[in-house]
C-alpha cells in the first residue's frame, strides 16, 4: 500500500486509473433484507425481492477493500479527514435474497484540485458492478472520495 503521510505526486495520483480493485463476493441474507426494511419502514418482501440499497451494500460489501484500505490505496489515512464525494446508483434488477452476487470495479478518475479556503485536494473515483450468478450485471455504483492534502 502507499505511504499516507506523504501526498503522492501527481504522476502517482494519476496511475490510480484504471487499476482494478480486487472484488470479492456479497450474499444478501435474508434476515439483512428483514433488518433493513424493518429499520427503514419498506413492506417486508415475500417475493425474496431485497431493498434496492442493496445494490449499494453489495457493491461496497464486496469490492475487496476496506474502507480504511481504499483510504491508504489514496495516500490518506482517516486521521486527514476524508470525505465522501458523490454517489450514483444504478440498478439494472432487482436483487434477490439468498443469493451471491460477485462485484468486480475499478479506479475510474483521480484529479487534484485547488481550493481558495480549502486548498489543495484530491478527487477519486471508482466504479463497481453487481454481477448476478447468472453473469448478468445487475446494479452499478460510482462513488468518490475528496482527500484534503497537506501540500502539493
Amino acid at each position: 500500500m502507499n505511504d499516507v503521510s506523504a501526498t503522492p505526486t501527481l504522476e502517482e495520483l494519476e496511475s490510480l486509473v484504471g487499476r482494478p480493485l480486487p472484488g470479492g463476493t456479497y450474499t444478501v441474507e435474508p434476515w439483512r433484507s428483514w433488518l433493513t426494511n424493518d429499520v427503514i419502514g419498506a413492506p417486508q418482501r415475500p417475493d425474496g425481492i431485497a431493498h434496492p440499497m442493496f445494490c449499494y451494500y453489495v457493491a461496497m460489501g464486496g469490492m475487496g477493500l476496506s474502507i480504511d484500505e481504499m483510504f491508504t490505496l489514496c495516500w490518506a489515512s482517516a486521521d486527514d479527514g476524508p470525505m465522501f464525494g458523490e454517489s450514483d446508483l444504478q440498478q439494472l434488477r432487482p436483487l434477490e435474497t439468498g443469493t451471491t452476487y460477485t462485484v468486480r470495479g475499478q479506479i475510474t478518475s483521480a484529479v487534484r484540485k485547488q481550493g481558495a479556503r480549502t486548498g489543495t485536494f484530491d478527487i477519486v473515483a471508482f466504479r463497481l458492478e453487481v454481477v448476478d450468478p447468472g453473469g448478468e450485471v445487475s446494479a452499478v455504483v460510482s462513488n468518490s472520495f475528496i482527500y484534503p492534502r497537506r501540500s502539493t
